[in-house]
């Protein structure tokens, strides 16, 4: 086991030889696998810093504003959300693997909901452009069955 040197056993340290080892701290330039100072480059708490979840949030606002441009009055009251994952008990129709957003009619005085699931849309997201598009269509079609329209009825730019 290694113990810090006391005072009385430490090699006096000679003026002129450098800084004492023992008074300056070590300097980490990276991190313990040697990839270097990994994270944002603007620190958390800075007026421009976002996290991926909001930017995330961000992408789904930016459809949902381009969309009521639109179609304004037919989504009038509609609830657009994200959320992490979706719930485990998938809808009977969804046995093909994870959905990435789902719709929900208004009923009993609740409004419409349109959901978007972040974790699987990143997840099969290969970069953030590829993210935006997925975000863009997932909106689209959940919008779509909403409305009982086609995708393209609700964003001519939509490529199924």
């Amino acid at each position: 086991m290694h113990h810090a040197a006391s005072p009385e056993h430490r090699p006096e340290h000679r003026p002129g030889a450098g800084p004492d080892p023992a008074a300056v701290p070590p300097v980490r330039r990276r991190d313990r696998r040697g990839r270097g100072v990994r994270g944002p480059l603007l620190p958390p708490g800075t007026p421009a810093y976002r996290t991926r979840a909001e930017q995330f949030d961000d992408l789904v606002l930016d459809v949902v504003e381009l969309l009521q441009r639109r179609w304004g009055p037919q989504l009038a009251g509609t609830e657009f959300a994200v959320e992490d994952v979706p719930p485990s008990d998938p809808a009977p129709w969804e046995s093909d693997g994870v959905p990435l957003g789902r719709c929900f009619p208004a009923e009993s005085g609740r409004p419409a909901r349109v959901v978007v699931y972040r974790r699987p849309v990143d997840f099969r997201a290969a970069d953030d452009t590829d993210r935006a598009d997925l975000v863009r269509d997932v909106v689209v079609e959940q919008v779509a069955h909403l409305l009982a329209r086609t995708p393209e009825e609700i964003d001519p730019g939509y490529d199924s």
